[in-house]
């Protein structure tokens, strides 16, 4: 596997990983008792941490990035691993 093609599946791993870590621990004003300002939606967040989100999406994507690799590398499930699927016995 080139260096592109590393790059550009680990990006697709971090941006997957965003959209599944985004709504983690997030409240609105409401749950934290604070004051809305006027015009504010009710489920704008309250406590919105961007830098909490990049270090958890940076983290997990590499963990989900690095078991692919390993998986290409030592072929621990193929193709033919899902077979079962598509073609029942009987």
């Amino acid at each position: 596997m080139n260096l592109a093609s590393i790059v550009a599946i680990y990006i697709l791993f971090w941006v997957m990983t965003a959209f599944v870590v985004l709504p983690f621990g997030v409240k609105n004003n409401h749950e934290l008792g604070i004051a809305s300002l006027p015009g504010q939606d009710m489920g704008a967040p309250g406590n919105f941490k961007p830098a909490r989100i990049l270090i958890m999406t940076t983290l997990i994507s590499a963990v989900l990035f690095g078991l692919y690799y390993a998986n290409y590398i030592y072929g621990w499930m193929d193709r033919t691993s899902f077979d079962w699927l598509f073609n029942p016995p009987g």
